[in-house]
């Protein structure tokens, strides 16, 4: 029972550790190089317009490369297609498509992102994706509507351009951080104290009351008293006569 308690410690113990030092202690942060990112979920996004916050429009090829160092729009949950379209109609006035960084995959027949992952998620408009031939296709998110559209790469070349990366984790040392050390310490007495507790009460309950039998009360060893003693002394003289 003491290893099987120590155990149970144990993997508590360790639980907490790992709770606090993969939650308590990341932070997302998104690219420092001069362009305004907004956060949502674990990602950063980079809405690009003007110096007047103007909506600008740009082809395909020129959107792959303003995010080449990062990814053109991939929108991977209904939350996340509603986010882009809320903050566009925020930053952009007027009416809105957004490229999204999708293409046509002939060889396996379906539509996959830039980097080859399939779509998880679709939101194409009425008809879905058969509204045109699949050839020279690419896809847009009109704002209005929160849905996808096929779009001629060429033929109407111009979008607006939403740049996405994750959100970098940067981890704070635990000897860093003063307040996060003393949490762990403390959730470490806890649970020791916690568990000691639960060892005792379950030790109480399976051996019912041989737990408080062996602490019955034993009176200490007392000297005979003078009367006692006379009377051993007397049965020993008549035992020797």
């Amino acid at each position: 029972m003491e290893s099987g308690k120590w155990r149970f410690t144990s993997s508590l113990i360790l639980a907490v550790l790992t709770f606090l030092c993969t939650h308590g202690q990341v932070n997302g942060d998104c690219p420092a190089d001069g362009r305004t990112w907004v956060p949502f979920g674990q990602n950063c996004y980079h809405f690009l317009h003007g110096e007047e916050d103007v909506f600008k429009r740009y082809t395909m090829e020129k959107a792959k490369e303003i995010c080449r160092d990062f990814a053109l729009l991939t929108v991977l949950s209904a939350e996340e297609n509603d986010f882009i379209a809320d903050y566009s109609l925020k930053v952009w006035e007027g009416n809105i498509d957004v490229w999204l960084g999708m293409y046509y995959d002939s060889d396996d027949d379906e539509f996959k992102w830039n980097d080859e992952s399939p779509l998880t998620f679709k939101n194409w408009e009425e008809g879905g994706a058969e509204d045109m031939p699949l050839i020279d296709t690419c896809v847009a998110l009109h704002v209005a509507s929160r849905k996808w559209e096929n779009v001629s790469c060429s033929e109407q070349p111009e979008n607006g351009v939403v740049c996405k990366t994750a959100q970098k984790a940067e981890k704070i040392k635990m000897n860093g951080s003063p307040v996060l050390s003393a949490l762990v310490i403390l959730s470490v007495i806890v649970i020791l104290g916690v568990s000691a507790v639960v060892w005792f009460l379950q030790q109480r309950h399976s051996s019912g009351s041989s737990l408080l039998l062996s602490f019955e009360y034993h009176p200490p060893f007392r000297a005979p008293s003078a009367d006692q003693t006379c009377l051993v002394e007397a049965e020993e003289i008549d035992e020797t006569s």
